[in-house]
């Protein structure tokens, strides 16, 4: 099973809708062979779009989607209950990706793509990215966030993209919060100093490092970020 082979139409573990992630684990882990397509229909999109943010990249992102849930897959039954479901599969995709990220930067082959689509890839799995009405400035944010060293990329994927709090980034990616905070904070820098450089506005007057064009970009709390957050996905749910 792929993450990709699962229907959005799927139910779940027999007709019980109402199973929580913990349950669907534990079922899974007790044979219901439907229970664990009901957890990856839950949080495919989420996983997918870390998994893309942290790489880079829609091929390497699909290849670590698949990779860690298969490793879960296979590790349900170690799985104990000492974080929520969404926190352990989070962990086990941001390591694949990450472990993949390395093996790239060992043995490089191409260079990162800009993040198009073409209608080939369609069915690689929905990228939940918001409509915007300045592509040209998301493309350059893609550009910047890909360019950062991955132990800053990846905290920053996990709170200032998907909206998840420090604590929960934290724990998915097994650093202490003060870590996440203080790799956020570097790779904001890191990101607004390249947006500066790629928009060519260093030379502008006035100019105080934290805008572009008249384009607000990551600050300290991460809210200026054209890019969409997943808790307000959340929130809206």
């Amino acid at each position: 099973m792929t993450f990709r082979d699962v229907p959005p139409g799927v139910t779940g573990a027999g007709d019980d809708t109402a199973l929580s992630d913990a349950e669907l684990v534990r079922a899974h882990v007790a044979g219901d062979p439907e229970a664990f397509a009901e957890l990856v229909r839950r949080h495919r999109d989420r996983l997918w779009a870390v998994a893309l943010r942290t790489t880079g990249d829609r091929e390497e992102a699909a290849d670590a989607v698949q990779d860690a849930l298969l490793s879960a897959h296979r590790a349900a039954a170690g799985f104990r209950g000492d974080s929520a479901v969404t926190t352990w599969l989070h962990r086990i995709v941001v390591n694949a990706c990450l472990d993949r990220i390395r093996r790239r930067q060992a043995h490089p082959t191409v260079p990162l793509p800009d993040g198009t689509r073409s209608d080939d890839d369609r069915s690689a799995g929905p990228e939940p990215i918001a409509p915007t009405p300045d592509p040209d400035t998301v493309l350059l944010v893609r550009e910047a966030l890909a360019a950062l060293p991955v132990e800053q990329r990846a905290p920053i994927v996990l709170v200032d993209v998907q909206g998840y709090g420090v604590a929960e980034a934290a724990a998915m990616l097994g650093i202490a919060e003060g870590t996440v905070k203080s790799r956020c904070a570097r790779g904001r820098a890191r990101m607004a100093l390249a947006l500066r450089d790629l928009r060519g506005d260093s030379s502008e007057p006035g100019h105080d490092g934290n805008r572009t064009g008249g384009q607000d970009v990551p600050s300290r709390s991460g809210a200026a970020t054209p890019l969409p957050t997943g808790r307000e996905r959340r929130e809206q749910r």
